[in-house]
């Protein structure tokens, strides 16, 4: 409106106040108020930014680890990241079996050590986060755990015990033998079955781990959401009846209406009551982790859907489904498929395909909900990191990166919100059709086969008739309550 009528922008913001105080309208004194704390925190970050840029280098000259840093975000971790500080976290349980079989459940803090150096040019003090060695005293026996990083099981508990001489005579075999390729750095060489750590190598055992991560944590949390949204629903209407409900309520119930009608209904039919929780429940999963994943505080920031196992997980549980459920039919077209004989006998062609095709469709869900997700978090950190690697540059070029990295970030951050809904829906969509695929009865195979013949033809639009007029019915008492 204003480039249209030419107005500058402060007088056009001081319209929209007046036209809200004189005319009672409230969108657009909020949207007068939006503009003035997007702009006081686009010039807020604007002159923040080269200081921000100065304090991420690291010790080696200013070097950013962009690859490390990224991959810290999206990974697992033993504590929850404080809000705004790198080595600050929220312990967690860890709870591992040693290797002679006992158990040990103990705080994550014990695993770690904030310390503080100071460079000596710059005078600046460096606070990083290191591990250090849990020791435990059971039975007269000492039992060691540490978070292991110059290790084959890298950033994992292990158990850690000192060399024999017979396992220091091996190592310095091995390392020999790496050297002896030729095509190693010149650090610490990581051995299988050996961990370094303090300037000594220790023979490690990765025991068996049980710990609550972060994201294994975020999951709780995921599931409380969930069903405090549900049983608030079931609330809400056990209080008020058929009234429909307001606010964040009312959006949960539309969404509920959505997924329940117009997807999971119209594609199963008469089977919806079976499958329609299990549907419902993935749908809102995985909306939630999406959402909770999108934000940076506690409770939030969590990658749970950019992990491949939560994703391969979700996509296993319709892959049972699906085939523990489905009818005889649907495993007679997978082992004897209507096709010509040629085709399945004596070479099983068509048999090959169908019991392939099995497999595929959960790799699709699994790889199709991960792929999106951590593609779209990783796009989120770049864009962030760009400030603080472009940082070398001077002021200048540090503010103009940063409004341009802010502005796409909160873009990318609203699209992650519309894709999040969008893949939450598309893995039940297709989880529904892979559901009801495996639904079909020999009756619904033969009526495609009706085309032709008038009597059955006749028939099968009886039928349709009768059930439209069902549907009809069905929704005319919906609409009345």
């Amino acid at each position: 409106m204003c480039l249209l009528t030419g107005c500058r922008s402060d007088t056009y913001i001081n319209i929209l106040t007046t036209m809200s105080k004189y005319h009672k309208i409230p969108l657009i004194h909020s949207l007068a108020t939006t503009r003035r704390a997007v702009l006081g925190l686009l010039i807020a970050v604007l002159l923040m930014a080269p200081s921000a840029a100065s304090a991420a280098g690291h010790d080696e000259g200013g070097s950013l680890d962009v690859k490390g840093i990224i991959f810290e975000h999206l990974g697992d971790g033993y504590g929850w990241e404080v809000p705004f500080s790198h080595t600050d976290r929220i312990p967690l349980p860890v709870i591992v079996r040693s290797e002679d079989h006992n158990w040990f459940c103990f705080s994550s803090a014990g695993l770690t050590e904030k310390t503080e150096t100071v460079d000596p040019e710059s005078g600046k003090t460096h606070h990083a986060l290191e591990p250090v060695v849990k020791t435990i005293e059971r039975d007269g026996k000492t039992y060691r755990f540490l978070i292991a990083h110059e290790s084959a099981n890298k950033d994992k508990v292990v158990e850690i015990f000192d060399l024999t001489p017979a396992e220091q005579k091996e190592l310095d075999a091995r390392l020999a033998d790496e050297k002896k390729t030729g095509d190693v750095d010149l650090g610490v060489q990581v051995i299988d079955g050996y961990v370094y750590y303090d300037g000594k190598y220790y023979r490690e055992y990765r025991p068996l781990d049980l710990s609550v991560t972060k994201n294994v944590a975020a999951l709780f949390i995921a599931v409380i959401l969930v069903i405090a949204m549900v049983f608030g629903l079931v609330g809400f209407y056990r209080r008020k009846g058929m009234r429909a409900p307001r606010k964040g309520m009312g959006f949960f119930e539309m969404l509920v209406g959505f997924i329940y009608n117009d997807t999971i209904k119209a594609t199963l039919g008469d089977k919806t009551k079976k499958f329609a929780p299990y549907l419902l429940t993935v749908f809102f999963f995985i909306l939630v982790m999406n959402i909770v994943g999108l934000i940076v505080i506690f409770p939030g920031g969590a990658n749970l859907t950019g992990n491949i196992a939560v994703t391969l997980v979700l996509a296993l549980c319709t892959f049972i489904i699906t085939n523990i459920f489905g009818t005889k039919h649907y495993w007679k077209e997978i082992f004897w498929p209507d096709v010509p004989l040629f085709l399945k006998f004596p070479l099983p062609i068509m048999q090959l395909i169908e019991v392939f095709g099995i497999f595929t469709k959960p790799a699709a869900l699994c790889v199709r909900l991960f792929a999106n997700m951590m593609g779209g978090h990783m796009i989120v950190i770049t864009l962030t990191l760009l400030i603080f690697i472009l940082g070398a540059f001077g002021a200048a070029v540090v503010g103009l990166t940063t409004v341009v990295s802010v502005l796409f970030t909160i873009f990318m951050l609203l699209l992650d919100v519309l894709v999040s809904f969008i893949q939450a829906y598309v893995f039940t969509l297709l989880s529904t059709l892979f559901i009801s695929m495996a639904q079909i009865d020999e009756e619904e195979h033969h009526a495609k086969e009706d085309k032709g013949d008038s009597a059955a033809e006749s028939k099968d639009l009886a039928e349709l008739a009768a059930q439209k007029e069902l549907i009809s019915r069905e929704a005319a008492e919906m609409d009345l309550k």
